[in-house]
């Protein structure tokens, strides 16, 4: 299980209420299990940090960084940051708000390679990481 700063909850809710246009689109896209089943959070503590978002199936993070983190100052801290994470055992990816913006599905794709299919998914029942969803069910329903 995976510990965190107990102090950064009121921060943690405020970053939720407040995302970027490109947090809100790539969560509308991940967001109720929507890519393949894989629970995603949002703002999520990890140790003293707060991750963009984050997958424990995948044991993945991913962060969606503005301007900012193109800086020195800012490039250095995220590979700090980073580093710490994955001594947790966790992978990161990255991606620009522009990115996101423009290339949505491109990311999914992405990130689709990077989760595992669970149980439901590999019986078939469930919706599939590779675009399926309920066809068979609608199929035994008709």
């Amino acid at each position: 299980m995976l510990t965190y700063n107990g102090n950064l909850k009121e921060v943690s809710r405020q970053l939720r209420n407040n995302m970027t246009d490109a947090e809100r689109l790539f969560w509308s896209s991940v967001k109720s299990k929507q890519l393949g089943g894989a629970q995603f959070y949002r703002q999520k503590i990890i140790g003293n940090y707060i991750v963009d978002f984050y997958c424990p199936h995948a044991k993945l993070v991913v962060e969606i960084d503005g301007g900012q983190h193109y800086e020195e100052v800012g490039t250095r801290a995220d590979a700090i940051r980073d580093g710490c994470l994955k001594a947790k055992g966790l992978k990161v990816l990255r991606f620009s708000n522009r990115e996101v913006i423009e290339n949505l599905v491109g990311i999914l794709e992405t990130l689709r390679e990077e989760i595992p299919l669970t149980p439901l998914c590999q019986r078939g029942t469930g919706d599939d990481l590779r675009g399926g969803g309920h066809k068979e069910a609608a199929e035994d329903a008709g």
